[in-house]
């Protein structure tokens, strides 16, 4: 890319296959151990939830090379931790920790390096046991909150909540827990 012109990258449109990334209706769940640097962590934060190793260290060092984040580090970074710290590690070039990540919101969980994936997968594990048209629809009215107003949010997650109760999940979960039992989701 060192010979791109600005032109050529906007016309290819980049980042076109990141943005996809938002769009895929299951949850995507990060494993990070060692360094999410630059395009790294903006792929971590694409994700919908993220699971560090202790060895993690997440940052936006692009200022380092006279360039800055392009694939939503300036966005998705900004909204997880705040402007403050966001600027501090884009105009910087800092990395933090799995630790400061933790704290700051922008990971769900650190565990030691030999379980992260593990990790990852549990989580994966519990969701899909969820009633999937529930977790599709209770993904999007979270996301919605990044692109929209607190009314807007709000009537979007209202839609969603009940057009569930039109859902085979739904009656299923209600019945199951009167009678103290699992629920079997159709995903219908």
């Amino acid at each position: 890319m060192a010979d791109s012109s600005a032109v050529d990258m906007l016309v290819r449109d980049q980042f076109a296959r990141w943005d996809r990334i938002r769009k895929i209706k299951k949850p995507i769940i990060a494993a990070v151990s060692g360094f999410a640097l630059g395009g790294g962590c903006e792929l971590s934060m694409a994700c919908d939830l993220i699971i560090a190793s202790e060895t993690a260290r997440f940052g936006q060092p692009e200022i380092n090379i006279g360039v800055m984040p392009g694939a939503g580090g300036t966005q998705r970074l900004t909204r997880a931790i705040g402007k403050c710290k966001a600027m501090e590690m884009v105009l910087t070039g800092k990395m933090i920790t799995a630790e400061e990540a933790f704290h700051l919101g922008l990971v769900n969980k650190v565990v030691p390096v030999e379980c992260y994936l593990d990790e990852a997968k549990s989580l994966a594990k519990e969701i899909a046991s969820k009633p999937p048209v529930a977790v599709r629809l209770a993904k999007e009215a979270v996301l919605k909150s990044f692109d929209t107003t607190i009314e807007g949010g709000l009537e979007f997650e209202r839609k969603n909540f009940y057009l569930l109760f039109s859902s085979e999940d739904q009656k299923e979960g209600m019945k199951a827990f009167v009678e103290k039992r699992k629920p079997e989701w159709k995903g219908r």
